[in-house]
């Protein structure tokens, strides 16, 4: 890794060009961290971050392997909880929660390795994922998913396990999308896939986004998370260094030369 960013003065002090707050449009917050230190036993995985995401946001991580990107949205999503600090969802304290109560209340995660069922079909798979919805629900959702994911419908008696990579992370992303969240945490989408393919996932994430879905991205691929994203977030050992418009990020030259491939 070359030279890291260095955050600038008084960042996070004026509504960013390009934001919603500096084009007047929606600041309301679907998840805020404040202050927030979640560990690994002794290990001082987030070291008091602070972090915001609008609604109707697109937001991603950005960082080098064991910044915290994923403990991040493990964080948000209950499968870790902060030692100190605070994690709100809609204004509401989500701190302690356990994860299967945040999946009713609007929090999905997509996490990385896609973690789908191999011995389930891509329905069982679907199925699974609306597990905390009522049928009315579930049937909406699913009529959804195989309209974002045409080619999960060729496939749905199909077991998760023999589809193609791309295909398993189509299956992740309608899995989560089954629990009808408001917020979307996705971990590293196109990890592993074609460049054919990962340019098909994202224009897939913005067409969720499109359709009012908040998202939190942590992708390793920083030319296409930030081409699509609204704001970012730079994290370096466990905290924030940096944070502006995803236009701002990729012309940084710090930005660029760490994580965008410039010598």
């Amino acid at each position: 890794m070359t030279a890291q960013p260095t955050p600038p003065a008084d960042s996070a002090q004026v509504p960013l060009p390009g934001s919603a707050a500096a084009a007047g449009g929606s600041t309301e917050a679907e998840l805020e961290l404040r202050g927030v230190h979640t560990y690994y036993g002794k290990i001082h995985a987030l070291q008091g971050i602070d972090l915001k995401v609008n609604r109707g946001e697109i937001v991603t991580l950005l960082g080098s392997n064991g910044a915290g990107k994923t403990t991040t949205l493990k964080t948000i999503s209950g499968l870790l909880h902060p030692k100190n600090g605070e994690v709100f969802f809609r204004g509401k304290d989500i701190t302690h929660t356990p994860a299967h109560k945040l999946v009713t209340q609007g929090i999905a995660h997509s996490p990385e390795g896609r973690r789908i069922f191999s011995r389930l079909t891509v329905l069982e798979n679907l199925q699974m994922g609306a597990f905390t919805r009522k049928s009315t629900d579930s049937s909406e959702q699913f009529d959804r998913a195989l309209e974002l994911f045409p080619r999960l419908k060729e496939r749905l008696r199909q077991r998760g396990g023999s589809l193609s990579g791309g295909e398993q992370q189509m299956l992740a992303i309608a899995r989560a999308l089954m629990s009808k969240p408001s917020v979307l945490l996705l971990d590293e989408p196109s990890l592993g896939l074609a460049p054919i393919l990962v340019q098909q996932i994202f224009k897939l994430v913005q067409e969720i986004n499109s359709q009012g879905m908040t998202i939190l991205l942590v992708e390793q691929n920083a030319v296409q998370a930030l081409a699509i994203a609204h704001r970012g977030y730079v994290l370096q050992t466990g905290k924030v260094i940096l944070t502006d418009t995803a236009a701002g990020l990729a012309a940084n030259p710090d930005v660029r030369r760490a994580y965008l491939g410039e010598i």
